[in-house]
């Protein structure tokens, strides 16, 4: 396989297997999952107050349970991702800074969605359907068109070319768009709008940082095809941008 020895984006574009720090990266992952399935189903924030005087507690329950399965959802995903979509190098700066943005989000959003922080329940609305739909159409969006990528790209004929089907022909980064899409549902969910920031900072990431650098990544290893694929095709939003 071609060695790419670029390292652009903040991750290492270099093909490599990188099994230590993958199978660190999900099993450290799984571990917040668990803690969330503590603090959701085992009654944790009894044990946590016992031990630090603390009196928080989920009063949304079912919101919360919601909540700790859309956790569950990305694990696997995350999973998937990891050993069978991923074909380049991870390393350990990756995995362990993924995972410190991993608890923030999946702890914080469970916590703030729960109820930790107010005294009544919200009841299951139009927005919960709408960010449900959000969630699980962001996730097809991310996983899929990574999936169409790699079912391509074990295919020898296309070898050294540039991908530019399925999901990739409505935008350059639609994996990129998929998440945007899903962390607004997922947040949308825990009906504090404060939340919005984390997609909204996402979005800015990517378009800042995450894009250009892996654009230019792209431009040198493809060239032409690149370039006449980047001019007809939206780089982030479908149809729009």
């Amino acid at each position: 396989m071609e060695n790419i020895k670029t390292n652009t984006g903040g991750v290492n574009r270099e093909y490599g297997r990188s099994i230590p720090e993958k199978w660190t990266f999900v099993l450290l992952h799984l571990g917040i999952v668990l803690f969330c399935a503590w603090l959701t189903f085992l009654d944790g924030w009894s044990v946590i107050g016992s031990v630090f005087d603390l009196s928080w507690s989920f009063v949304d329950q079912d919101r919360a349970v919601v909540l700790f399965v859309c956790v569950l959802i990305y694990w696997i995903r995350h999973t998937v991702t990891v050993f069978y979509l991923l074909a380049r190098k991870v390393e350990w700066g990756e995995v362990f800074g993924l995972l410190s943005f991993m608890a923030l989000f999946e702890i914080g959003l469970l916590l703030v969605g729960g109820g930790a922080f107010r005294d009544y329940t919200i009841d299951f609305g139009l927005l919960d359907f709408v960010a449900l739909s959000l969630l699980l159409s962001g996730s097809y969006l991310n996983s899929y068109s990574e999936i169409q990528r790699k079912w391509w790209k074990k295919n020898s004929q296309n070898k050294g070319k540039c991908y530019t089907e399925g999901l990739f022909q409505y935008s350059m980064h639609i994996n990129y768009f998929g998440d945007f899409v899903l962390f607004t549902g997922w947040c949308l969910f825990t009906y504090n709008y404060w939340t919005l920031l984390l997609p909204l900072s996402m979005a800015y990431s990517f378009i800042a940082f995450h894009i250009p650098a892996l654009d230019h990544h792209l431009a040198e290893r493809y060239g032409e095809k690149f370039k006449d694929y980047a001019i007809i095709t939206k780089r982030f939003i479908p149809f729009v941008y």
